[in-house]
């Protein structure tokens, strides 16, 4: 049930609940009427836009402060924000508290997906000591896969040979690179589209990590060694038929860079 509510001495017929429904299932019969409950994508477009708080759905409250706007970023703060954001390889041996870890998860939770089917599950590694044993069995295997001679051909192979001799021959870890945290991101994979949805998920949290000042780093060593650590997929508690879509370190930098790297300029190809 979707539960739509509307406060008579608040409505003021404006229309804009309806207007701005992207299943056009919101009709403006004197007070909003659904027409197909069936139809509703569950968006929440028409609780966020109406201007007097005068409708619910789904069991939300309009009058929660908890769900009031906040100030926003303004256009040179979120440029910097984006343009000062590095690939942290180097980490402080320290854990995050795990409250600051959850609420950058449940703000990350509001990036959008395909359809909204809101499905992305993260997993997050809570504790240093826990991620480090995790990281070690990678190693240990991705090296075994080497002196089997089973690496993969190409790139990738080639990559995991330097990850199996980094690891053997000077016992550093480049996968997980002393991280505190390891976070993946996944979907079902029957999902309209369960990659980007992830990807996105994973954008959303790494700009919400910058701008605490925590470091962050997209782990493709980690994903490709997972071809060869098939034994690693069962420590992870995934649900049957879920699809990693990428995986991503973070945790307090122990680095700090001082300026913006002048990358660029955008390739555009501009149409009209």
């Amino acid at each position: 049930m979707l539960d739509l509510r509307i406060d008579e001495t608040l409505c003021i017929r404006c229309g804009e609940c309806a207007a701005d429904c992207p299943a056009g299932i919101i009709t403006l019969n004197d007070l909003p009427e659904i027409t197909d409950e069936q139809g509703c994508y569950k968006c929440m477009h028409c609780y966020a836009v109406c201007p007097e708080g005068a409708l619910s759905i789904l069991g939300s409250d309009p009058a929660d402060p908890a769900w009031k706007p906040g100030p926003l970023p303004g256009t040179g703060e979120l440029a910097n924000l984006v343009r000062m954001r590095r690939s942290v390889r180097r980490f402080q041996d320290e854990n995050l508290p795990w409250e600051r870890i959850e609420a950058l998860l449940q703000n990350a939770s509001h990036a959008p997906t395909g359809v909204n089917a809101r499905d992305v599950l993260f997993t997050v590694t809570r504790d240093k000591a826990f991620t480090a044993a995790l990281g070690r069995e990678m190693l240990d295997a991705v090296a075994a896969a080497k002196d089997a001679g089973r690496l993969p051909e190409g790139l990738v192979g080639q990559y995991l040979g330097w990850v199996a001799k980094c690891w053997k021959e000077e016992g550093r870890d480049v996968i997980l690179r002393g991280a505190p945290h390891l976070l993946l991101a996944s979907a079902p994979a029957d999902a309209p589209c369960p990659v980007q949805d992830t990807h996105i998920a994973l954008a959303t949290f790494e700009l919400l990590a910058a701008s605490q000042g925590l470091g962050t780093l997209w782990d493709g060593l980690f994903m490709m060694a997972l071809a060869v650590c098939p034994q690693i997929l069962p420590r992870l508690g995934l649900p049957g038929g879920h699809q990693i879509g990428y995986a991503m370190l973070f945790g307090k930098p122990a680095v700090a860079y001082q300026r913006v790297a002048p990358h660029g300029p955008a390739r555009v190809n501009a149409l009209g």
